[in-house]
Order: structure tokens, then sequence, then C-alpha cells
């Protein structure tokens, strides 16, 4: 049941144009990116599962397969795949051998993080050419974007 005042048509057109500029946005960031990261791109399974393991260090490939909405085994492969690129180590739980715990490397961290510096500064340097309007406008809907990619998914962070 909607919780929102907006009439329906408002709503409709926020989506629709929210659905236009969000992955507008991500393909702009993800062409400058390619232009300037210095490693070969990774599918996005490996990076979504590269970025999962630096939030939750120690995770296993089951609660990995569930937060990315993936199978045990494919999450297994691509597990596979990134540790024989030195980017991930597969780790005994200690109480129990048989389940694996997921470790970045010290190479996946470096580039996770310089992945992360390229993006941030994209975009800080796109926001200091907006109107401090812009700004507060933006700022103000990160809190409502975070809660409606909860309510999409409640995996979502």
């Amino acid at each position: 049941m909607p919780t929102s005042s907006a009439p329906e048509r408002d709503i409709e057109d926020i989506a629709s144009a929210m659905s236009a500029v969000l992955p507008a946005l991500h393909r702009a960031l993800e062409r400058r990116f390619a232009q300037d990261f210095p490693y070969p791109r990774l599918p996005e399974g490996q990076l979504a599962l590269l970025r999962l393991v630096g939030e939750r260090d120690g995770i296993t490939v089951r609660a990995a397969a569930d937060v990315l909405l993936m199978k045990p085994n494919n999450v297994s492969a691509l597990v596979t795949q990134l540790a024989g690129q030195g980017l991930l180590e597969r780790g005994q739980d200690p109480a129990d051998k048989r389940i694996a715990r997921l470790r970045l490397t010290a190479e996946a961290r470096r580039r996770l993080d310089q992945a992360a510096h390229l993006m941030d500064g994209y975009l800080i340097e796109a926001l200091h050419a907006l109107t401090d309007g812009d700004l507060d406008a933006i700022g103000s809907a990160l809190g409502a974007l975070r809660g409606l990619a909860r309510h999409i998914h409640p995996a979502a962070s």
C-alpha cells in the first residue's frame, strides 16, 4: 500500500526520470573509469564479489551468493577465477573446515581503493560544477535513494 501523498502521475514521472538518469550516470562514470584505470576491466560478477568481500571480510560463499542473488556454485566459480588472479583468498573456517571464508588479497584491496579514489574524484569534480542548490538537493536525496534501494531489495546497501 503506497504511503506517499504525491499524485500517481508525479510518482510515474519520477520513476521514469530515475530509470533514465541513473544508468546514464553509471555509464558516464564507467566510460571515464575505463580510460583511467590501469588494469583490465573485471566482469561485473567478479567485481561485485570483490566489493562484497571488501565490505564483509570473511564472508562465506553461501552468504555471498545470497547477497549477490546468485547460486552458490556460480559464486564458487567466481572465487576460483579471482583466486587464480591473485585477488581473492579462500581460507577455512576455524570451527568448520568445510566452510570457506573469503578475504581480499592486498593487491585486490589496493585496486579497489584505487578504483574508489578514481570514482570519487570524478564525482567530486562534477559536483564542484553544480550550484549550491543542486548540491543541497542531491545531498538531501541520498538518504531517500538508500531507502529506495532497500525497498527494491532488502540486501541493497
